[in-house]
């Protein structure tokens, strides 16, 4: 089950009945099991001292993922700068909603083992996020 938190940012209603069906889907079809995500919603200056904390970087990011999985179990925390989602969507030209939804799965796809470091696996998760945007859950489950 997938939770989600404000941190240094205004709430909004998000559909996230939506967003827990395409993540359980997600989890499933890359064959582990899902515990506890947790999505944070929060400012480019939390997630700056966040990374800064945490991952000895001192630059902007649009998500940091911290996995906390056993075996094939997915647990997470997914961090989202909803100021970096914002600048990201006008450069992808998609909506917020688009590219908040492109960065959540993302995220879980790193909790999955996915990496974008080279060049091949920025293909691979790109593949990865294009289709799990595309695929209809409903006609899935």
């Amino acid at each position: 089950m997938t939770t989600f938190h404000f941190e240094d940012v205004k709430p909004f209603d998000l559909d996230s009945k939506k967003y827990n069906q395409k993540i359980s889907y997600i989890v499933d079809n890359e064959g582990f099991i899902e515990k506890e995500i947790t999505v944070v919603l929060c400012s480019d200056p939390y997630l700056l001292k966040m990374n800064k904390q945490h991952l000895n970087h001192d630059y902007f990011t649009d998500i940091i993922t911290f996995s906390y999985n056993t075996d094939n179990q997915i647990s997470g925390d997914l961090f989202i700068s909803l100021d970096r989602l914002k600048d990201n969507a006008v450069i992808f030209d998609v909506s917020v909603n688009e590219e908040l939804e492109r960065v959540i799965y993302h995220g879980v796809l790193h909790l999955c083992g996915y990496k974008d470091k080279t060049d091949k696996e920025v293909s691979v998760m790109r593949e990865k996020e294009k289709y799990y945007l595309e695929c209809d859950v409903s006609r899935e489950t």
